[in-house]
């Protein structure tokens, strides 16, 4: 397998990380066939470019541990895919065919020799132990490939993916070995205009055809402000945990912190105070003049419904009866 050179992407720290609808299709697919209804996990490989301190995760392929069946054959053996194996009860005890992933990446770069391997995938949905130990195996392949997390069962609002990349963690006294950690590298759901396309033809079964548009906007407005919520719940508990002494500080993390504030709106400005209230009171007075009209074209209707029923009473009325002739005259 052909390895990336160091410059694209050991000389520059990673920014962000994005990935494509398709590895997430694949993804999902994968975690179907392989681990549904289990607690176990996937893994595969992501295939992409890099340039710029940005990996575009455009394509991936499962991984494949052979399991041999003597009785069935070698047929068996390919036919049942173990994409990844792990003890539950030890960590340390892994097994991933590296072999295979040679073979499958020199078959996808016949398809497109653009694409190179950028790093790992797991269905976590967490971070596990044996997580660096499978990361550095990756190293043979790509300088600084990233691990994305894929959560298939989301439980909670926000993009199901989250992105590391390993680097090197030195002690600042030096008194202990420096070891490997994962930092996390901010992801994003990105797609070209085929892709978006063909997504939105996937998503065209699944709409809600009952639901207006306003309805779908309010919707995605307030799933934005859980979100919102979430993430506010989150800084202030890792701020109290700062506080408190349970994590260190982290000058990077305030100082992005300390940019958000800036970008407030300074809401005791008598001149802000007033054009909020100007334009609240704009959108009151359109929402109340459009529930008056509503309730005069409801009583208008009913009005019209009224006459209507009445002249059609007329008319019965109004129709000659027909006298029943005598039998036998």
């Amino acid at each position: 397998m052909d390895v990336v050179k160091a410059a694209q992407l050991s000389g520059r720290t990673l920014e962000r990380v994005v990935v494509h609808p398709l590895v997430l299709l694949s993804i999902v697919d994968h975690y179907n066939r392989v681990a549904r209804d289990t607690r176990k996990r996937v893994v595969g490989v992501l295939l992409g470019t890099s340039s710029r301190g940005s990996v575009d995760v455009t394509n991936s392929y499962a991984g494949k541990g052979p399991r041999l069946y003597p009785q069935l054959g070698l047929a068996a053996a390919l036919a049942s895919p173990m994409p990844f194996e792990e003890d539950d009860k030890d960590p340390r005890i892994w097994f991933l065919d590296h072999n295979y992933h040679v073979s499958m990446f020199s078959m996808f770069k016949r398809i497109n020799a653009k694409e190179h391997v950028v790093g790992w995938y797991s269905t976590g949905p967490k971070l596990r132990e044996n997580d660096l130990d499978v990361h550095a195996l990756f190293n043979n392949y790509v300088p600084n490939p990233v691990l994305v997390i894929i959560d298939v069962q989301p439980k909670e609002l926000g993009i199901p993916t989250k992105a590391y990349y390993a680097v090197e963690e030195v002690k600042e006294n030096a008194t202990q070995k420096s070891q490997k950690v994962f930092v996390h590298v901010p992801s994003e759901i990105a797609a070209h205009e085929v892709e978006e396309i063909g997504v939105e033809h996937l998503l065209r079964d699944v709409k809600d055809t009952t639901i207006s548009t306003l309805a779908t906007e309010v919707g995605g407005k307030l799933a934005a402000l859980k979100g919102l919520d979430a993430r506010l719940r989150e800084i202030r508990s890792y701020l109290d945990l700062v506080i408190e002494g349970k994590l260190p500080l982290n000058h990077e993390i305030l100082y992005h912190l300390q940019d958000v504030f800036n970008l407030l709106p300074n809401l005791n400005v008598n001149e802000l105070i007033k054009a909020f209230a100007v334009k609240t009171n704009d959108m009151m007075l359109v929402i109340y003049l459009s529930s008056l009209i509503r309730s005069v074209i409801a009583l208008h209707n009913l009005i019209n419904n009224k006459m209507l029923n009445k002249e059609h009473e007329k008319a019965e009325d109004s129709k000659p009866t027909a006298i029943p002739t005598a039998a036998g005259s």
